[in-house]
Protein backbone atom coordinates (compact mmCIF):
# COMPACT_ATOMS: atom_id res chain seq x y z
CA UNK A 1 0.00 0.00 0.00
CA UNK A 2 3.15 2.43 0.72
CA UNK A 3 4.30 1.61 -2.67
CA UNK A 4 1.38 2.29 -4.65
CA UNK A 5 0.81 5.74 -2.81
CA UNK A 6 4.11 6.54 -3.05
CA UNK A 7 4.18 5.68 -7.07
CA UNK A 8 0.48 7.73 -7.56
CA UNK A 9 1.72 10.78 -5.39
CA UNK A 10 4.66 10.70 -7.74
CA UNK A 11 3.05 10.25 -11.03
CA UNK A 12 0.25 13.07 -10.07
CA UNK A 13 3.34 15.56 -8.79
CA UNK A 14 5.33 15.02 -12.13
CA UNK A 15 1.64 15.87 -14.39
CA UNK A 16 1.00 18.99 -11.85
CA UNK A 17 4.40 20.29 -12.29
CA UNK A 18 5.17 20.17 -15.71
CA UNK A 19 1.27 20.34 -17.29
CA UNK A 20 0.43 23.43 -15.65
CA UNK A 21 -0.06 25.72 -17.99
CA UNK A 22 -1.16 23.45 -20.74
CA UNK A 23 -3.91 22.73 -18.42
CA UNK A 24 -4.45 26.09 -17.67
CA UNK A 25 -4.66 26.88 -21.91
CA UNK A 26 -6.81 23.61 -22.34
CA UNK A 27 -9.26 24.74 -20.09
CA UNK A 28 -9.37 28.52 -21.70
CA UNK A 29 -9.90 26.47 -24.93
CA UNK A 30 -13.12 24.25 -23.49
CA UNK A 31 -14.45 27.99 -21.87
CA UNK A 32 -14.74 29.31 -25.38
CA UNK A 33 -17.80 26.89 -26.22
CA UNK A 34 -19.23 27.65 -22.71
CA UNK A 35 -19.01 31.36 -22.97
CA UNK A 36 -20.54 31.62 -26.09
CA UNK A 37 -23.41 29.06 -27.93
CA UNK A 38 -21.38 26.07 -28.22
CA UNK A 39 -20.81 22.90 -26.10
CA UNK A 40 -17.99 21.11 -24.58
CA UNK A 41 -17.49 17.27 -25.27
CA UNK A 42 -15.20 15.21 -24.04
CA UNK A 43 -14.26 12.19 -26.00
CA UNK A 44 -13.06 9.50 -24.03
CA UNK A 45 -11.63 6.21 -25.47
CA UNK A 46 -11.65 2.91 -23.86
CA UNK A 47 -11.36 2.94 -20.02
CA UNK A 48 -11.05 6.38 -19.87
CA UNK A 49 -14.86 6.50 -20.42
CA UNK A 50 -14.88 6.89 -16.75
CA UNK A 51 -13.76 10.47 -17.49
CA UNK A 52 -16.86 11.26 -19.18
CA UNK A 53 -19.19 9.12 -16.87
CA UNK A 54 -17.71 11.24 -14.18
CA UNK A 55 -18.13 14.55 -15.64
CA UNK A 56 -21.58 13.72 -16.73
CA UNK A 57 -23.01 12.50 -13.64
CA UNK A 58 -20.68 12.86 -10.85
CA UNK A 59 -21.74 15.55 -7.82
CA UNK A 60 -20.80 18.43 -9.70
CA UNK A 61 -21.08 17.91 -13.49
CA UNK A 62 -19.09 19.66 -15.90
CA UNK A 63 -20.90 22.84 -17.00
CA UNK A 64 -22.59 22.51 -20.75
CA UNK A 65 -20.64 19.30 -21.20
CA UNK A 66 -22.81 17.27 -24.05
CA UNK A 67 -22.55 13.99 -24.29
CA UNK A 68 -20.45 12.85 -27.27
CA UNK A 69 -20.73 9.51 -29.69
CA UNK A 70 -19.06 8.78 -32.81
CA UNK A 71 -21.78 10.15 -34.67
CA UNK A 72 -22.34 13.27 -32.98
CA UNK A 73 -22.26 16.59 -35.36
CA UNK A 74 -19.23 18.96 -34.10
CA UNK A 75 -19.62 22.28 -34.97
CA UNK A 76 -16.97 25.67 -35.18
CA UNK A 77 -18.52 26.75 -31.80
CA UNK A 78 -17.85 23.31 -29.60
CA UNK A 79 -14.94 22.53 -28.21
CA UNK A 80 -13.83 18.66 -27.36
CA UNK A 81 -11.33 17.35 -25.35
CA UNK A 82 -10.07 13.66 -26.47
CA UNK A 83 -8.91 11.32 -24.02
CA UNK A 84 -6.88 8.78 -24.84
CA UNK A 85 -4.37 6.29 -23.23
CA UNK A 86 -2.01 6.24 -26.35
CA UNK A 87 -1.40 8.78 -28.57
CA UNK A 88 -1.24 5.83 -31.43
CA UNK A 89 -5.32 5.00 -30.71
CA UNK A 90 -6.80 4.67 -34.11
CA UNK A 91 -10.03 6.00 -33.46
CA UNK A 92 -8.33 8.91 -31.09
CA UNK A 93 -6.29 9.45 -34.03
CA UNK A 94 -8.94 9.60 -36.83
CA UNK A 95 -11.41 11.75 -34.39
CA UNK A 96 -8.32 14.16 -34.14
CA UNK A 97 -7.86 13.93 -37.90
CA UNK A 98 -11.31 15.11 -38.83
CA UNK A 99 -11.39 18.05 -36.19
CA UNK A 100 -8.34 19.31 -37.67
CA UNK A 101 -9.64 19.22 -41.41
CA UNK A 102 -12.78 20.91 -39.71
CA UNK A 103 -10.92 23.35 -38.29
CA UNK A 104 -12.45 22.67 -35.12
CA UNK A 105 -10.36 23.58 -31.89
CA UNK A 106 -10.01 20.71 -29.34
CA UNK A 107 -7.32 19.50 -26.59
CA UNK A 108 -5.79 16.28 -26.34
CA UNK A 109 -4.51 14.23 -23.39
CA UNK A 110 -2.62 10.61 -23.66
CA UNK A 111 0.31 8.96 -21.86
CA UNK A 112 2.90 10.31 -23.96
CA UNK A 113 5.03 13.00 -24.26
CA UNK A 114 4.31 15.73 -27.04
CA UNK A 115 6.86 15.62 -29.60
CA UNK A 116 7.47 15.56 -33.21
CA UNK A 117 6.52 11.97 -32.93
CA UNK A 118 3.59 11.88 -31.36
CA UNK A 119 0.75 12.47 -34.26
CA UNK A 120 -1.85 13.59 -31.65
CA UNK A 121 0.08 16.29 -29.91
CA UNK A 122 1.24 17.73 -33.44
CA UNK A 123 -2.84 17.90 -34.18
CA UNK A 124 -4.43 19.45 -30.98
CA UNK A 125 -4.24 22.78 -30.28
CA UNK A 126 -3.43 21.92 -26.61
CA UNK A 127 -1.82 18.24 -25.28
CA UNK A 128 -1.32 17.45 -21.67
CA UNK A 129 0.90 14.54 -20.99
CA UNK A 130 -0.22 12.05 -18.35
CA UNK A 131 3.34 11.01 -17.88
CA UNK A 132 2.43 7.06 -17.98
CA UNK A 133 5.31 5.23 -19.40
CA UNK A 134 4.02 1.53 -17.84
CA UNK A 135 3.06 -0.10 -15.15
CA UNK A 136 4.31 1.47 -11.59
CA UNK A 137 4.19 -1.71 -9.34
CA UNK A 138 6.35 -4.60 -9.20
CA UNK A 139 4.23 -7.92 -9.47
CA UNK A 140 5.11 -10.40 -7.02
CA UNK A 141 6.52 -12.88 -8.73
CA UNK A 142 10.06 -13.71 -9.90
CA UNK A 143 10.31 -11.75 -13.22
CA UNK A 144 9.71 -8.69 -10.95
CA UNK A 145 6.58 -7.37 -13.90
CA UNK A 146 4.93 -3.66 -13.57
CA UNK A 147 1.29 -4.48 -13.22
CA UNK A 148 -0.94 -1.54 -12.65
CA UNK A 149 -1.02 0.84 -15.39
CA UNK A 150 -2.84 3.95 -13.64
CA UNK A 151 -4.60 5.35 -17.21
CA UNK A 152 -7.67 6.22 -15.42
CA UNK A 153 -6.26 7.71 -11.98
CA UNK A 154 -3.88 9.96 -14.49
CA UNK A 155 -6.72 11.21 -16.76
CA UNK A 156 -9.28 11.88 -13.45
CA UNK A 157 -6.58 14.02 -12.07
CA UNK A 158 -6.09 16.02 -15.36
CA UNK A 159 -9.66 16.34 -16.12
CA UNK A 160 -10.26 17.74 -12.25
CA UNK A 161 -7.37 20.01 -12.87
CA UNK A 162 -8.87 21.24 -16.18
CA UNK A 163 -12.17 21.50 -14.58
CA UNK A 164 -10.96 23.55 -11.56
CA UNK A 165 -9.77 25.89 -14.07
CA UNK A 166 -12.59 25.91 -16.54
CA UNK A 167 -14.50 26.46 -13.58
CA UNK A 168 -12.78 29.77 -12.68
CA UNK A 169 -12.90 30.55 -15.72
CA UNK A 170 -16.49 30.57 -16.71
CA UNK A 171 -18.08 31.22 -12.74
CA UNK A 172 -15.95 34.54 -12.27
CA UNK A 173 -18.00 37.92 -13.20
CA UNK A 174 -15.17 39.62 -14.05
CA UNK A 175 -14.37 37.39 -16.90
CA UNK A 176 -17.87 37.39 -18.94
Amino acid sequence: MKILTTQLSGLLQRIAQSEEEAIEETARLLAQASVGEGKVYLACFDELEGVELNALNGSEPFHKLAKWTPETVISDVDRVCIFTKSCENEAALAFAKKLSEEFIPFAAVASEKADENNPLSELAYTYISMKIRGGILPHPTKLGERTLIPHLLGALFVYEAIKLNYDEIIFDDDEL
